[in-house]
């Protein structure tokens, strides 16, 4: 069957900060020359910004230059950070970090405690005003390549097939989008990403890329417990010393409190359970105390890279771009990148603007302005000033990392940058130890008031799968889950998947896996942890997963 076809000046993949900001931007510059610019934006979610999920607290710096008057204009960006607070956990107690012995950019004096969801929709309803066309709920399946092998847009996934793969009376055939340009802002590991990265040997020159992976709740709790301002950062309890990451708190709103968790995917210890750790997190006294009384209103996860600048793989290809957390925009010490991916977008954009519009274009179709712009601009900077930080943790642990990287930092601040950049050494799925190597670990039963189990959660993200679909969790050998990763792992992906998608069933004749993909929310740890990289994500129907409100 011959596809439909839809043609655009530009095709931007992925409606979170970076790609709505890139859209915005590009028709700013059009507008401003009076010329006519098509740009398109693709969304796999419902609708924009319910797969986005972030702590968040931003930095309005990117904010601020794309769209000024964003407060006239009604930004839900209204609790400023007044007040921060870092802490040290032991299992019974705390210890406050004086501020004053904190590095000056880990301040965040300035910045804004915000939902970065219903940042999205709202910088979606500026994109909309612009004359950007949003289509949400169509999944980018693949790359569409010309016969040199140039990037020309992409093709959507499929619609009404059954979990065969077989044609049902609701079947609708994916269409070809077609553009002069195609901007991937698809989020961490994305799927376009990985293949482009594959097809154009992207990532030839860079190190591994590096992970974390975050859990967030947002409760309401009594006023006497609320401090709208305060962010609060923790490490320590209950993680190892060997097992990088912390908590997050930020007040903000009626009454409202995002807390959350993040561990780095680089952990040794298979029996491990990220979601288990934040549950027995939220049991430590302190936070007991901030939480009693409260509502747990809704939770989510999902994956953030965390390799920095030596993790960048090559941003451009014949055709387009990589920007945002496509390419991995996230300054670790500080927790945020939104900033950074907005402004990636916007350069990105920038560039493919002058691309369209000025005569003597190469026959490449290389964005070679882009990159350069991106290292020219405060992104480099932002991010050049912690590039050790995480090298530094991996090598060091939490304790001696932070202590290392906080020293690395302090000098920044006075204006003395060392002369190395630590390469990370290892992808997150090859520091996975055998199972026999590493001790067990024994969680205990949430208790249903602060600490919760699996499908409870869940039951907060708004999830909705057509059970009826072919499965978006794909093995690339159906025997690898059974004959390496239960035999000399545990099987790992029950512990490290915060949704319960995986789970060995046990029978009298075999084991298997048994994959609950319609309890998916998107996070895409399966495919970095995955200790053989036998597990490859896909896109599901377009429209699938999770719908985060308030995230």
């Amino acid at each position: 069957m011959q596809r439909d076809v839809m043609n655009y000046d530009v095709l931007i993949v992925g409606a979170g900060p970076a790609g709505l900001a890139a859209a915005i931007r590009l028709k700013q510059l059009a507008n401003a020359a009076g010329q006519e610019l098509s740009v398109c934006v693709l969304e796999k979610a419902a609708e924009v910004g319910a797969h986005i999920l972030s702590g968040a607290v931003i930095d309005p710096i990117a904010l601020n230059e794309l769209i000024p008057d964003w407060r006239e204009k009604g930004a839900p960006v209204h609790t400023s950070v007044n007040e921060d607070e870092f802490l040290l956990l032991g299992q019974t107690k705390s210890w406050s970090i004086p501020h004053w012995l904190m590095p000056p950019l880990m301040s965040n004096q300035g910045n804004y405690i915000v939902s970065l969801g219903d940042v999205s929709r709202w910088l979606g309803e500026q994109a909309d005003a612009v004359g950007v066309e949003i289509y949400a709920g169509f999944a980018a399946q693949a790359m569409l390549y010309d016969e040199q092998q140039q990037v020309v847009g992409v093709i959507t996934g499929d619609m009404g097939r059954d979990s065969h793969g077989a044609e049902t009376a609701q079947f609708t055939q994916g269409i070809e989008i077609r553009a002069q340009y195609t901007l991937v802002a698809e989020g961490t590991r994305g799927s376009l990403t990985r293949e482009l990265e594959s097809k154009y040997g992207l990532r030839q020159q860079s190190s591994p890329q590096k992970y974390g992976l975050g859990f967030k709740e947002v409760w309401r709790v009594p006023a006497a417990q609320h401090r709208a301002g305060l962010v609060q950062h923790s490490i320590g309890w209950p993680l190892s010393a060997d097992t990088g990451g912390g908590s997050f708190i930020y007040h903000y709103g009626e009454q409202l409190v995002s807390i959350g968790f993040v561990v780095h995917l680089d952990y040794a210890n298979p029996h491990l359970s990220p979601f288990d750790e934040f549950q027995r997190f939220k049991t430590h006294p302190a936070i007991k105390a901030l939480l009693k009384d409260g509502e747990r209103l809704s939770y989510g996860a999902r994956a953030i890279s965390e390799g920095g600048v030596q993790a960048w793989p090559e941003l451009i290809f014949p055709g387009g771009a990589l920007i945002g957390c496509s390419a991995g925009m996230v300054n670790v010490p500080r927790i945020k990148g939104s900033h950074n991916a907005m402004k990636s977008g916007m350069l990105a954009a920038e560039a493919v603007f002058n691309a369209l519009t000025q005569a003597g274009k190469q026959d490449s179709r290389l964005l070679e302005t882009y990159p350069q712009a991106l290292k020219d601009s405060w992104v480099w900077r932002d991010l050049d000033a912690v590039r050790n930080v995480k090298p530094l943790l991996s090598r060091f642990g939490s304790w001696g990392g932070t202590l290392l990287g906080g020293i690395e930092m302090w000098l920044h601040a006075l204006n003395i940058r060392l002369p190395w950049t630590l390469r990370h050494q290892k992808a997150d799925h090859e520091c996975t130890r055998p199972a026999a190597e590493m001790p067990v670990i024994h969680y205990a039963k949430p208790d249903g008031v602060y600490s919760f189990d699996r499908l409870n959660s869940i039951s907060l993200s708004n999830l909705a799968h057509d059970a009826n679909q072919p499965c978006h969790l794909t093995l690339l050998d159906k025997n690898v889950p059974i004959s390496v990763n239960l035999a000399n792992y545990d099987a790992p992906e029950q512990r490290y998947c915060p949704a319960g998608v995986y789970e060995i069933v046990r029978t009298k004749d075999a084991n298997y896996l048994h994959i609950n993909a319609q309890n998916c929310i998107h996070c895409k740890t399966c495919d970095i942890k995955d200790p053989t990289q036998n597990i490859v994500w896909v896109p599901p129907e377009g429209g699938s997963g999770p719908t985060y409100m308030g995230m």
